[in-house]
Parts: structure tokens; sequence; C-alpha cells
């Protein structure tokens, strides 16, 4: 089991292929805010409900100065395919060994359906422009989960 991460601790760096198949680093965003999501599976009616809410909100996270980035166990080819098909227009990443996922204590046991399975822990960092930890929510629901962070950003 994945340790939780808490406030002021340092993010986990990283390096992943986006929908593109091109690298992406957490330490390319440095300077700015980071919004960190981690979702099951991309078209997925949670996850997908939960990618649009970003959307929706993207333009006035961004004009905050804050950066949204998606990651997923799914292939480049998924992840294109997700893009496109819901206009998101911001980075999906791809974790298909989950070791991100497992840094930022996103992967482990899980109830779903009343079962207890192991998997992608729906969950969401607020990272700050020093690469530390401001915020961290763990097991968030997909629905009203964008609405909380924009409160918690002040927005």
């Amino acid at each position: 089991m994945s340790q939780r991460l808490e406030p002021g601790d340092a993010a986990p760096d990283f390096e992943l292929p986006d929908a593109d198949a091109s690298p992406v680093s957490l330490a390319s965003f440095r300077g700015r805010r980071v919004i960190l999501y981690f979702y099951p599976a991309a078209m997925t009616p949670g996850c997908t409900k939960e990618s649009v809410d970003f959307q929706g909100s993207l333009a006035e996270l961004e004009a905050a100065g804050v950066a949204v980035v998606g990651v997923s166990p799914d292939k480049p080819a998924k992840l294109a395919k997700f893009r496109e098909k819901e206009g998101l227009g911001f980075p999906l990443l791809s974790d298909p060994d989950a070791a991100v996922l497992q840094a930022y204590g996103a992967y482990g046991e899980k109830k779903l359906y009343g079962k207890v399975v192991v998997g992608v822990i729906r969950s969401t960092f607020i990272i700050d422009a020093d690469g530390k930890i401001e915020k961290a929510y763990y097991n968030v629901k997909a629905t009203g989960h964008v609405e909380r962070l924009r409160r918690d950003l002040g927005l």
C-alpha cells in the first residue's frame, strides 16, 4: 500500500507520456500551481464527468495561473481518443504501470460496488509553484469535485 501525501510534502516528480506519446514532466510546470488529478479510466461515466468539469473551468483556472493535468493507467492512444471525443485542452498522461499513481498514494485497495479491489483511487492534488503539495484529496467523487477545488483556490 502506498503512502498518502500531506500538505507540505514534496510532490513526487515524474515524466510520463501524454496522449501524443510525448514526455511530460512535473518539473516542466515549476513556477505555476498545478492541479494533478488521477482517474481510473478514460471514457467511463465518472471519469468523463470529472474531466469535462475540469475543461469547463479551464479558462478560469489558467487565468489564475493554475495548470490542469490528468493521469490514468490508459495507453496514450486511448487518451488521444478521450481528448478528441470530449474536447479536452489539458495534458492527459499515461501511467500504465501505476508507478506515479503509487508514488502519490492514488493506487491501492478501494471498495467498488461493495467489493474490495485494487486499483486507481480517484485523487487530486494542488501542487504549489515550488513543487510542494498544497492540498491532497483522496477518494474524491467525480461530481462536484471541480467546484470544490475552485472554492478552495478562491476562484
